[in-house]
């Protein structure tokens, strides 16, 4: 990859979009863009390892995914249900460490019941922090935290660091209410590729862009400084 340790973010967040389009663009149902987007998906997980990223972040499914046509919900829930039944065991043997961000009402219970049961399962694993975003909102992270107490101590994973690298595929170029109060000085990268064809290959892309950036959180560059921090 021809990256340095010390040039990689600690966290990359990714807003996996274009599932959809990616399948009527072939002529082919929506339901198989999906299936598409989680071959894709587990690819960009080993290229995470693979380079030795320590947190991803990805967002499967937004609160506001509840609005599109109940065929397509339904089978988004069917599909996440059978897809960490199927994959529990390959993360725990690569060393990924699986949670779920989001509200659970009104997830059904035999879909939250396999995110529990994968979360269990991976609990003592440290390779890579894999956050899945599931029924998550950051608006709606913000008010649940705020009513609880201090929005840093009551976030979903108060532990997470923030976000240091956002991806976002499709050619689509916004937040979408995704790790709001996390991604706050988060270094942003577009791409118009759909997420079926974003690849290990195209993270290592967004990696080098990532390290050839100043980040300055508002300062200025010191003489001699150039390090991404």
């Amino acid at each position: 990859m021809g990256i340095s340790v010390d040039r990689l973010p600690g966290h990359v967040g990714i807003i996996m979009d274009g599932n959809g389009r990616w399948a009527e663009a072939r002529g082919l149902d929506r339901s198989l863009g999906h299936e598409a987007g989680e071959r894709a998906l587990f690819d960009v997980v080993e290229g995470a390892l693979e380079a030795g990223l320590r947190y991803l972040s990805v967002y499967a499914f937004s609160t506001e995914n509840w609005s599109r046509p109940p065929s397509e919900v339904a089978f988004l829930l069917g599909f996440n249900r059978r897809l960490l039944r199927q994959r529990r065991d390959y993360m725990v043997e690569r060393g990924v460490r699986m949670r779920r961000l989001g509200r659970r009402d009104p997830v059904p219970g035999d879909v939250l019941e396999e995110f529990d049961a994968a979360e269990e399962a991976t609990r003592g694993n440290d390779r890579l922090a894999l956050q899945v975003c599931f029924n998550y909102g950051g608006r709606a992270e913000l008010e649940d935290a705020a009513a609880r107490g201090s929005i840093p101590a009551h976030l979903y994973a108060p532990d997470l660091p923030d976000v240091d690298l956002l991806i976002r595929t499709s050619g689509e170029k916004r937040l979408s209410n995704f790790l709001l109060w996390q991604s706050a000085y988060a270094e942003l990268y577009f791409t118009e590729m759909l997420w079926p064809d974003f690849s290990r290959a195209a993270l290592f892309e967004a990696l080098r862009d990532y390290a050839a950036r100043r980040r300055r959180f508002g300062g200025l560059d010191e003489p001699g400084e150039g390090e991404p921090r």
